[in-house]
């Protein structure tokens, strides 16, 4: 009886709001189709054996079991993500909404001239190409010239090829361009905020910026930062491309060889489908857990 009376309540939801639905309709279709569908299809590639060439044949665990146990590299993959994602995730961040927060303030031009100049980066095409020039292993580099110059050094450094630089030049790399679409999204967030607000959080005692931040200003962004949290989360643990253009592929001796990397050796190179799709699998729900840890951690901005 109760599932009768959900399922009319639900029917009757559907048909009170049925121009919406319709209206959402296209986009629920195409979320389906390119995101949910390939999601399944990795999944269940996961247990398979899968060359392109030939039907998947079904091996259960083994891809999962191989990646734990006899893939020295997957392992060195990991930690390189984490260190990654562990570093530039929360930094980018927090970065993004102190940059916005900071000049939310200014007057409209200038604040529009510094919003271009801090997202340039994240726009620029030739942003590795820079720091490949900066960082050149020649002496003709920006930095081995200076170094040298400065009688710090007596030859040039590899930069991208020694793994004692090569984490900390992709580091400084992925942050310098991470102000993008969350940078964006938190001065969206900031100037939407009804400026009333802080007028009477005034009258009730609030004294300082600091507590129209924590009682005001976060509580109200929530979508926005919940928004922000999730584009970092998905920059940080999907840093592939920015090391193979850096550091070529692959790095030495693996130095900043992430998941990324790892999946697209397996599943562009060799095309060992199943046993990608594994990885893709893995990924998907560390990103999955760390959205959720998260949203958590958001949820009490305020209290």
């Amino acid at each position: 009886m109760k599932r009768d009376r959900i399922k009319r309540s639900l029917w009757q939801n559907i048909k009170r709001n049925r121009v919406c639905y319709f209206l959402s309709l296209p986009y629920f279709i195409i979320f389906s189709v390119f995101t949910v569908l390939p999601v399944l299809i990795s999944i269940f590639l996961s247990f398979t054996t899968f060359n392109v060439l030939e039907a998947p044949v079904f091996s259960g665990i083994e891809n999962y079991a191989r990646m734990l146990l006899d893939d020295e590299v997957f392992i060195i993959a990991v930690k390189n993500t984490f260190i990654l994602a562990v570093i530039t995730g929360p930094v980018s961040y927090i970065l993004s909404f102190t940059v916005a927060w900071l000049i939310n303030d200014l007057k409209p031009a200038l604040r529009s001239i510094i919003t271009v100049i801090f997202y340039a980066p994240a726009l620029s095409g030739n942003a590795l190409l820079i720091w490949t020039v900066l960082f050149s292993s020649d002496a003709y580099g920006y930095a081995n010239g200076l170094l040298m110059n400065l009688g710090v050094i007596n030859q040039p450094i590899r930069w991208f090829f020694d793994p004692t630089y090569m984490m900390p030049l992709v580091i400084v790399v992925v942050l310098w361009s991470s102000l993008g679409t969350s940078f964006l999204a938190f001065i969206a967030g900031l100037q939407g905020i009804d400026r009333s607000q802080y007028e009477a959080a005034a009258i009730d005692g609030i004294r300082n910026r600091w507590q129209e931040l924590w009682y005001i200003t976060l509580p109200t962004m929530r979508p926005q930062l919940m928004f922000g949290a999730v584009m970092s989360i998905s920059s940080a643990f999907s840093i592939g491309d920015v090391v193979t253009g850096l550091v070529g592929f692959p790095s030495t001796n693996y130095a900043v060889h992430t998941i990324i990397n790892h999946l697209q050796d397996y599943g562009g190179i060799r095309y060992e489908m199943g046993y990608a799709s594994a990885i893709a699998t893995v990924l998907f729900f560390v990103m999955l857990l760390s959205n959720k840890i998260v949203k958590n951690v958001l949820s009490k901005v305020g209290e």
